[in-house]
């Protein structure tokens, strides 16, 4: 539903001649220490105190006051020795006071008062990385973390992008945190001051979108050519954004494209963040049309998950993914015609589901992917994707699974070895036929030498995720191949393959896995217990029958060793 108007809270209040009109601060947790700048409306000449009550922790069991005098404009450096850091499992934050006198008077409280206002601050740090083995991660106060956390549409059905209460803006980001979540994107909607605060006091990351404007573009097409009023009234949001919620320490990333919806001069505008805000990070675009500038490269993969291959200069992301949906009874915005990426029968099943969706995306925190970003908090009138239903009456998952599933998330993630190479890491050749062909094809021994030959994968280019080596556009294809095993390992094994549509596996003649649908990425899938028994030393067969149904196809497969660390 279309939405206009004023949304946000409005407010009126009275203040003297000349006031305290702004606050930045910006903390410096290697410095020990936190800088203040105040902006004054209203006169020229005056000076500012800012103070903070330093926890007992740091001040020999005893609070301890720590304040700064200085001129409005001006960084105030305020000293916070052996600082408590702020992050989603300790979300601590230091009151500040910042107090506006005509003049610094020659006693602390002498002199004139002229205004006061009192805030707070979280001592965290943000940047982008490379760990010990030399891949580059998102750090929060100097050591990795995965960031997880769902696509966050802040939409209602009493009142749009206006939540009913206080209360409803902290219910979200409550379950969020129940959920086992410890980040949020934030999708193109700036919210009212007290959602950024409730994300700093419950401790909550937060990727903040631009809203979207004006036309779109595609993935391979270039950048728009916005017109004058329409760039410069997209700048001066945009420097409105950030100019007022700086100070939350919640917000980690500015986003200012999504899926090239108003995108332009995309390298010039990033640039421009970075410099403005230096102590976060910028996602160039998230989805589709990247331009290689900016903290992260984030991709968008439905059901997926999927990971980009790694850069030097940058981190790999996930912007977007997921959308598991399950249409609950008297909870929806119309009673048919809801959609999701993938649809499930009840609570159960859609667990299932997702529990099967994080094991895929595991070992891709291996490889270098350092956040994920799953579609979404709640159903948004016919999208039924949520992990709450629109009204927040149902958490459609088992809480306590998810929050258990979600925490493997920040546990050291399994190595995954290549047993047998997909296109992703080496395109090998396998005989291939479009003619279906005798009961048994799969078995070893059969005689394929009468198919063609090709590379890895097969399909079609403009399927999502595709790395095509043979084009194959015809209803049905057989694939088989042999390899080869110097040792067995077969409970640590998983078959890797991206299927589109319905396809089954074989090893060496026995079923290890039928896949219905499609998954646009490649993805962790197990090998039957009956096709391990079958492994051995030495040549093995692998064999592949995939079906097209419509839209885009592909398939390849590859086997790998994911094995957990201790």
């Amino acid at each position: 539903t279309s939405v206009t108007g004023i949304w946000q809270t409005v407010w009126i209040e009275s203040v003297p001649k000349t006031y305290i009109k702004s606050i930045k601060i910006l903390p410096d947790i290697d410095d020990e220490s936190v800088y203040v700048t105040v902006g004054i409306a209203g006169g020229k000449k005056a000076a500012i105190y800012a103070e903070t009550a330093l926890p007992s922790c740091c001040a020999d069991s005893k609070q301890k006051i720590s304040g700064m005098w200085g001129k409005p404009g001006e960084p105030l450096r305020i000293s916070i020795p052996k600082p408590k850091l702020w992050s989603p499992d300790s979300p601590y934050l230091y009151d500040l006071k910042i107090t506006l006198y005509t003049s610094k008077p020659k006693l602390l409280f002498g002199g004139k008062r002229i205004d006061s206002v009192t805030s707070y601050f979280g001592m965290r740090k943000i940047e982008l990385a490379k760990d010990e083995q030399n891949i580059n991660r998102l750090f929060l106060n100097n050591k990795p973390l995965f960031q997880y956390g769902p696509l966050d549409q802040g939409w209602w059905p009493d009142g749009l992008y206006t939540a009913p209460t206080d209360e409803a803006l902290k219910y979200d980001i409550e379950v969020t945190k129940q959920l086992g979540f410890n980040m949020l994107r934030k999708h193109v909607k700036i919210e009212p001051a007290r959602f950024y605060y409730w994300c700093d006091k419950l401790g909550v990351l937060v990727w903040q979108d631009m809203p979207s404007g004006d036309k779109y573009i595609g993935g391979n097409d270039p950048d728009l050519k916005r017109t004058k009023e329409s760039a410069n009234q997209f700048q001066t949001e945009l420097k409105a954004l950030i100019d007022t919620f700086y100070s939350h320490p919640s917000i980690v990333m500015w986003v200012p494209f999504n899926e090239g919806w108003g995108q332009f001069d995309t390298e010039r505008i990033t640039k421009w963040i970075k410099d403005y805000d230096p102590s976060r990070l910028v996602n160039n675009t998230s989805g589709w049309a990247d331009r290689k500038v900016g903290d992260v490269y984030d991709i968008h993969a439905y059901p997926g998950p999927a990971a980009p291959a790694n850069e030097e200069k940058r981190a790999v992301v996930l912007g977007e993914f997921g959308g598991l949906g399950l249409p609950e009874a008297e909870h929806t915005w119309q009673e048919k015609g809801n959609w999701g990426y993938r649809s499930y029968k009840d609570s159960d099943e859609l667990t299932n589901a997702y529990n099967n969706l994080i094991q895929n995306l595991r070992p891709l925190i291996y490889d270098g992917l350092s956040a994920a970003v799953y579609t979404q908090t709640t159903d948004v009138e016919i999208e039924i994707n949520g992990l709450m239903t629109y009204d927040r009456d149902v958490i459609k998952m088992n809480a306590a699974k998810v929050k258990a599933i979600n925490n493997q998330l920040y546990m050291p993630p399994p190595i995954v070895k290549t047993v047998v190479a997909c296109a992703k890491t080496k395109k090998l050749p396998w005989r291939y036929t479009f003619d279906k062909p005798v009961d048994s094809w799969q078995k070893p021994g059969f005689d394929d030498s009468a198919w063609k030959q090709g590379t890895a994968g097969f399909g079609t280019e403009t399927t999502p995720g595709a790395i095509v080596g043979t084009k194959w556009d015809s209803s049905d294809i057989w694939l088989r191949r042999t390899f080869t095993l110097d040792t067995i390992q077969p409970n640590d094994l998983q078959l890797t393959v991206h299927h589109d549509e319905d396809a089954v596996v074989y090893i060496n003649g026995v079923e290890a896995a039928e896949m219905g649908s499609f998954t646009g990425s490649y993805v962790m899938q197990p090998i039957s217990d009956a096709a391990k028994k079958t492994l051995k030393t030495g040549i093995n067969t692998i064999a592949i029958h995939c079906r097209q149904t419509n839209g885009g196809q592909y398939i390849d497969a590859g086997i790998v060793s994911v094995t957990e660390q201790k």
